[in-house]
């Protein structure tokens, strides 16, 4: 879902577009230096030709996709070859995008090696927990596991982000989230049905994602870099960091079935690479608290997807979880109140 490249997985704790997966609401929306985040609607001589409501539906329609991709490229491919030809896929197109606009990469080391963490905890992990999840999990339900990212955010800000002083709304939405994510996994029926390590890799994966944004905030919000060269480099190294560890742990792939080809392709060039483009314009034309309420859609999405599709299996109690999962991330997204500052002597 970070300024550099979701999600997965969006506009990040930084309020930067990312091209690692789904947006999370929830962390923040503080508009950063240099991101028009209060340009006008449709203003200006450069109005987009696209009216931004249709660009905003296909990305939840790209992002809610993703996990279908996810699991019809898994039928072929081991759960890291799907990932490395993700970042790939997806590498390629910001980096032939950057040739067009004649960007640069980033500069300086410090710069590189904060991206190279970002781009682990970002992409390279998240994404391969998520394929390794859903080698026993449906996809709808590695999408509604997607959404929980917010609520990991916000349990994270208590320690992490010692500026933000959750309300009690939140607090609230918290505990409406977890009651939404227990209800997917039936807890009433001692979760009968769900394979609790699958679904469990996919909370991980989501959890890495609030953790990864966190550390984007803290260290890479003013470098200096444009939002495309940053998600460029960052999925650059997350394609090396997953050439490195993909043949340690899986054999090299020997065929190349065609639909699991074509969902690797469609995952990496379209969910992870054009996303970028449509969320990195979105921000800037409505702001980035509209432009995350993309999260909302992508379960539904992913729940259709797979009903429809791939004949997944759904119950009274996955839609209605989903919902209230939902209903807890966005109340979550209340704002919070700043710590006041310390008096000598407290």
């Amino acid at each position: 879902m970070s300024v550099v490249a979701s999600g997965s997985p969006s506009a990040t704790a930084t309020t930067r577009p990312s091209t690692a997966g789904p947006a999370a609401p929830g962390t923040s929306t503080r508009p950063s230096t240099g991101t028009p985040t209060g340009t006008a609607r449709g203003s200006g001589p450069g109005r987009p030709a696209v009216d931004w409501r249709i660009r905003f539906g296909a990305l939840s329609l790209i992002w809610g996709f993703s996990f279908l991709f996810i699991k019809l490229g898994t039928d072929g491919f081991a759960p890291l070859y799907v990932s490395f030809g993700r970042v790939f896929f997806g590498a390629l197109v910001l980096v032939a995008i950057l040739a067009v606009k004649r960007q640069r990469l980033p500069r300086g080391a410090r710069t590189w090696g904060h991206l190279a963490v970002a781009a682990f905890l970002l992409n390279a992990l998240p994404f391969s927990l998520f394929a390794y999840a859903e080698l026993t999990i449906s996809s709808t339900l590695a999408g509604i596991c997607n959404a929980t990212t917010p609520l990991w955010g916000m349990i994270l800000s208590l320690v992490a982000l010692s500026e933000d002083r959750p309300t009690r709304r939140r607090f609230a939405g918290l505990g409406l989230g977890f009651i939404g994510v227990l209800t997917v996994l039936g807890a009433w029926q001692g979760f009968d049905g769900q394979d609790p390590t699958g679904t469990l890799l996919a909370l991980i994966a989501s959890l890495s994602y609030a953790v990864g944004w966190i550390y984007v905030r803290r260290t890479l919000s003013d470098t200096g870099n444009s939002h495309l060269s940053m998600s460029g480099a960052q999925l650059l190294l997350a394609t090396a960091q997953l050439a490195v560890v993909a043949p340690v742990f899986s054999p090299l792939p020997t065929s190349f079935p065609v639909v699991p080809v074509l969902s690797i392709v469609a995952l990496g060039a379209l969910g992870t690479g054009l996303a970028f483009l449509f969320q990195y314009g979105l921000v800037a034309e409505v702001g980035p608290t509209t432009a995350t309420m993309t999260t909302y859609f992508i379960p539904v999405i992913a729940t259709a997807a797979g009903v429809a599709l791939l004949d997944e299996r759904l119950t009274w109690n996955t839609p209605v979880g989903a919902l209230i999962v939902l209903a807890g991330a966005a109340l979550t997204q209340g704002g919070s109140r700043a710590k006041a500052p310390r008096r000598p002597g407290n």
